[in-house]
């Protein structure tokens, strides 16, 4: 018997697959689901890594497609994980590079995306 994921599982799943990935190309994971206060119209980050002195947000998406998952990423939502970052960074104190990154979970494969959003 085969049982069928949410899509919630499949989302955790997709973001487990994208920490491993990113692990192997030399980043370190700060944070996982980040979300600032509630009620405060930011969004989560999926996840937040460092590399020598610059620090990534990634989102994650998991569709049958890559042009799906591109769709799924809107400007609303783009504006939003700024907001989120924003504050990360002001809370942390950075003061190195930032930027964002896609990593979309498309079946067995994995495509990254720097520089994305």
């Amino acid at each position: 018997m085969r049982f069928k994921k949410t899509s919630y599982q499949i989302g955790l799943f997709s973001e487990f697959l994208a920490r491993w990935y990113l692990r192997f190309h030399g980043y370190r994971i700060l944070k996982s689901r980040y979300i600032t206060g509630k009620n405060t119209n930011r969004a989560e980050i999926d996840i937040i890594a460092k590399h020598k002195n610059t620090i990534v947000f990634i989102e994650v998406k998991s569709r049958q497609s890559v042009s799906a998952a591109w769709d799924a990423i809107t400007p609303t939502q783009s504006a939003r994980l700024r907001r989120a970052a924003e504050t990360f960074l002001i809370n942390s104190h950075w003061t190195g590079d930032a930027r964002f990154d896609v990593i979309i979970v498309c079946g067995h494969k994995i495509y990254w995306s720097k520089n994305a959003i």
